[in-house]
């Protein structure tokens, strides 16, 4: 009778024997296949793949070691040899067992061994691990494409996942200059629904704004009815990307309440619901556009849309196209998926609370007489006349540069206006008279200090020796006469 040692006993090889084996049935263990699926993938009869099964629930790990025999000892292949056998199969080259055994013949007679038969050979190259093999053969990005688990992550009801990507589209357009450029899409999709919560279209390339614009459009209600899908996520989902990656994004995750989550490095696999958007929007939307380059190649037609009319056309393909198409795999639109839990999804506190994510980084200036200079334009706005020669923080939209947002000492001060920019003007009344009101207010300050100063500063001490009376003073001398100044000199 065979015995059955414990795991300690066993030699480095048997246990390396016993894991790969448990590695072959660890998808089925973990309830990730059916054991016809394992055997069939890796290549094991399923009656061998049920006895391991069997093996490994009676005596746990060290039942999956090869048996030993009652001859054990017994050399009947030399282990160098069969070393040998399994270095020449793993080879790039990879031989024919044929060639191997033929090598194998010559080594064996030049070292005065057993010469093995073809079919020894050719057991040993069969029994070699796929994995293995794979890996040999075809590289590391093979193996775990083909036997590395993949972990995919599963939302059970909307907002529990988001997933956030960029992509270039194959399309070009015509920028501001009238030349071809490809844009940058970046998109946030619900998990659970496929629904696309935010998206943003731009000529530059991926950044962490571009991110925070995005995902701020994601949370906030929309205007249009046809858009429901909003509020804040359990899980944010990217790549290692350093506008995900940033600084900037993990405060507004904390500030969210939001847990961001990076996928593995050089992994996308378990992001591939918003890839597969990707391809849906060339598929169904792109390949109808002027301009549209199959692989971002030549466009098959001459460029003739801007950036803003793609932007429209794609709006109304989205609402109208895909959050209406039903899915097959969801058995229901995206809008229908997302909005069938009839859930109240969690909302910031007001739309001030997502500057963090619409704003670029705080950005420090002085406030001049004349308001704040910023990218060669003057802002203006009353409430700075209290704050003349303040050094203030100062955030702003790019898509809207008629306004920027001013902050002082961590505090919400005002919206700033440019008058070049924007249609609200602030007239010369209304700066005047924060002037004035502010230089009223500065000399109310003095008036009472020195009102102060004069309640505790003893005025009425007596005169020292010698010191003429107040009322007794000598007329001054004359002098003579000078040359008049005018005021302003």
């Amino acid at each position: 009778m065979d015995e059955q040692p414990v795991l300690a006993a066993l030699s480095k090889s048997e246990r390396g024997q016993a894991l790969k084996r448990f590695r072959l049935l660890q998808p089925f263990l973990e309830g990730q296949a059916t054991l016809s699926a394992v055997a069939r993938d890796r290549k094991i009869p399923l009656r061998t793949a049920q006895r391991w099964v069997t093996q490994y629930r009676q005596y746990g790990l060290v039942g999956l070691a090869r048996r030993r025999r009652r001859d054990r000892g017994q050399r009947r292949m030399p282990p160098l040899l069969q070393q040998l056998i399994e270095g020449l199969a793993l080879q790039k080259t990879r031989p024919t067992a044929a060639a191997i055994h033929r090598q194998v013949t010559e080594i064996a007679s030049q070292q005065g061994w057993k010469v093995p038969g073809y079919g020894s050979v050719y057991a040993i190259v069969r029994s070699l691990d796929p994995g293995l093999v794979k890996l040999a053969h075809h590289g590391t990005k093979a193996y775990q494409n083909c036997y590395d688990l993949l972990y995919r992550r599963e939302a059970s009801h909307p907002n529990e996942i988001w997933q956030a990507d960029h992509s270039p589209l194959d399309v070009w357009l015509l920028n501001d200059e009238s030349q071809p450029a490809r844009p940058w899409l970046t998109v946030v999709e619900d998990d659970y629904s496929r629904a696309i919560a935010g998206y943003y279209l731009t000529f530059e390339h991926p950044s962490t704004l571009n991110t925070s614009l995005t995902l701020r459009q994601a949370i906030w209600r929309k205007a249009d009815p046809r858009w429901p899908i909003c509020g804040i996520p359990q899980i944010f989902y990217t790549d290692h990307g350093r506008d995900f990656t940033s600084l900037h994004m993990e405060q507004v995750a904390a500030d969210l309440k939001m847990l961001l989550v990076l996928s593995t490095v050089g992994k996308p696999r378990g992001r591939g619901r918003v890839e597969r958007f990707f391809r849906t929007v060339n598929q169904l939307f792109l390949h109808k556009q002027p301009g549209y380059a199959p692989d971002g190649g030549k466009p098959a037609t001459r460029p003739q849309l801007s950036l803003s009319a793609l932007q429209e056309r794609f709006h109304r393909f989205l609402l109208n196209e895909y959050l209406q198409r039903r899915q097959q795999e969801l058995q229901a639109t995206p809008k229908e998926r997302w909005e069938a839990e009839g859930f109240l999804p969690q909302m910031p506190e007001s739309l001030e609370q997502l500057d963090l994510l619409l704003l670029t980084s705080a950005k420090t200036r002085r406030v001049r007489r004349d308001g704040i200079h910023f990218h060669n334009m003057r802002y203006m706005d009353v409430t700075l006349a209290a704050y003349v020669g303040e050094d203030v923080i100062i955030r702003y939209d790019p898509r809207d540069m008629a306004e920027i947002r001013v902050y002082h000492n961590g505090t919400f001060l005002c919206r700033a206006i440019c008058q070049e920019l924007a249609d609200q003007t602030i007239s010369l009344r209304e700066i005047i008279r924060a002037r004035n009101r502010r230089r009223r207010e500065l000399r109310g300050t003095i008036k009472e200090r020195s009102a102060l100063i004069q309640i505790y500063l003893d005025v009425h001490e007596d005169p020292p020796p010698g010191a003429k009376p107040e009322n007794d003073q000598e007329p001054p001398e004359p002098t003579t006469k000078r040359l008049k100044r005018y005021y302003n000199e």
